[in-house]
């Protein structure tokens, strides 16, 4: 499947059965959107991440055993996210 993204590059792909985790790289990607978003297969978004502020970007994604996506922040938080949703399970800061 031919991926393009939305803003910038895209950094992380995760491949699941149900679709693709796309991060995008926060460079120069507009703060008022997320740029960790899942694609199905047939290129549908299937969700759009919450953030957990208006003015940050996600920098890292990981899939987790549990079928969550661990993420970090550039302003220094650690966010779970649901992977059926994309909203956020668990935040906390590391600043």
């Amino acid at each position: 499947m031919q991926i393009t993204p939305f803003h910038t590059s895209i950094e992380k792909l995760i491949e699941l059965k149900k679709g693709i985790v796309i991060m995008e790289s926060p460079n120069g990607f507009p703060l008022n959107e997320t740029n960790l978003y899942m694609i199905a297969p047939n290129g549908d978004v299937l969700w759009k991440a919450e953030k957990p502020s208006e003015n940050i970007l996600f920098t890292k994604v990981k899939l987790n055993e549990d079928s969550s996506i661990s993420t970090f922040t550039n302003s220094g938080q650690f966010c779970e996210i649901d992977m059926e949703t994309g909203k956020i399970i668990s935040s906390s800061n590391f600043s």
